[in-house]
């Protein structure tokens, strides 16, 4: 049974969980649970137990220093809530963890309880894929679900897809068997610039869930790091002028594809989102203090086919999950001496898009921890 007694009656509740991995290209949906976690003073409630679900020579702990004594962190999935003030006060639960190694089921049956026991009304799981998008366009975000009736009165595509898939695609499932209104928000990362961070894709998903829950997000400095992350793109772009003519490949198709959506629906969203972040009553604000009464529980020039991208968090390519929508298609062009851009950064704090390295080519199964682009 679980026990909650920190934790006081939540108003309006909507659980948001991301998890590292097969799902989360560029750490874009990691990277928003963190935001909303950072912005609104998330505190910590629960943690599931790491010996539970999760192999740890493929997540290994970390040890640090406090005050001179070494600990252990353990990876693991931990649960924090926030109380967000304004017009309409509401609460969020805030899931963030790593996509378990093992025992599925029983991972998502856990935290269902907790959505159970917490009286959560939704459940909104953020993941990010590689696609062929280009990076100078903006990210596009879909919103998907498993249940017919949620897809028609949300405006969300009835996913379709079979095929492997990913911790994401498994709790959504688990969440329409167990009668939880459950949506799944994808971001899709330029394949060919899927190293983390990416502010742009994560700014994207904020933007999209703030529609979904109709909610004002504090957005702090992520537009600035989401302008300052495309520049650096261009920058390396430029350098090279075939990525460059792939560059412009992508975003002749993209436009060709948006170009039905450049009235109506597309810009009634944006207007609304407009007036919403001009009406000071519509801010959201974090509560009051403390409300819990126990806390102490890089670019790759183009290759011949699409590539297979190999690095930790690459996340699944497009139609390789079963909440994810088909990305754009758009096919490169014919290098004659393809090369590397990419370059791996370290995982937790990486600066950015970094210079040139040499290609591979690798043949990689779906379930592997950096699927196809």
């Amino acid at each position: 049974m679980i026990e909650l007694e920190g934790v006081p009656e939540l108003i309006d509740p909507v659980m948001v969980a991301a998890f590292e991995g097969w799902n989360d290209a560029g750490d874009a949906a990691s990277g928003a649970v963190a935001h909303l976690d950072r912005e609104w003073k998330g505190e910590v409630f629960a943690a599931l137990d790491a010996e539970d679900y999760y192999d740890f020579q493929v997540n290994r702990p970390t040890v640090w220093l406090d005050n001179g004594v070494r600990k252990i962190t353990w990876p693991t999935t931990r649960l924090s809530v926030v109380r967000i003030g304004g017009a309409k006060p509401r609460d969020l639960v805030l899931v963030r963890g790593i996509e378990p190694s093992m025992r599925w089921r029983s991972f998502c049956n856990e935290l269902l309880g907790f959505a159970h026991e917490l009286g959560v009304e939704m459940v909104v799981i953020l993941g990010a894929l590689l696609g062929d998008t280009p990076h100078t366009r903006p990210v596009p975000v879909s919103g998907v679900t498993s249940d017919a009736d949620l897809a028609r009165t949300m405006d969300l595509e009835e996913t379709k897809y079979e095929g492997p898939t990913g911790i994401v695609g498994v709790l959504q499932e688990a969440c329409t068997h167990a009668g939880v209104p459950a949506v799944s928000l994808w971001a899709a990362v330029p394949h060919y610039v899927s190293q983390p961070p990416n502010p742009k894709a994560t700014l994207a998903l904020l933007n999209r869930l703030e529609d979904l829950i109709d909610l004002r997000i504090p957005l702090g400095e992520l537009p600035e790091d989401a302008r300052a992350w495309q520049l650096g793109v261009d920058q390396l772009a430029a350098e090279d002028s075939e990525v460059a003519e792939y560059v412009q490949t992508l975003e002749e198709a993209r436009d060709t594809a948006d170009l039905p959506e450049a009235s109506g629906d597309a810009i009634a969203r944006e207007f609304e989102r407009y007036l919403r972040r001009r009406d000071p009553s519509a801010t959201a604000e974090p509560g009051d203090g403390s409300y819990l009464r126990d806390t102490s529980s890089g670019l790759t020039r183009p290759p011949k086919r699409r590539p297979d991208v190999s690095g930790t968090g690459a996340g699944p390519g497009a139609g390789e999950d079963p909440t994810e929508p088909p990305a754009p298609a758009a096919e490169p062009p014919e290098p004659s001496g393809p090369s590397d851009l990419t370059e791996s950064t370290e995982a937790s704090e990486p600066s950015g898009p970094s210079g040139p390295s040499e290609p591979s080519e690798p043949t990689q199964e779906p379930g592997d921890d950096a699927p196809r682009a």
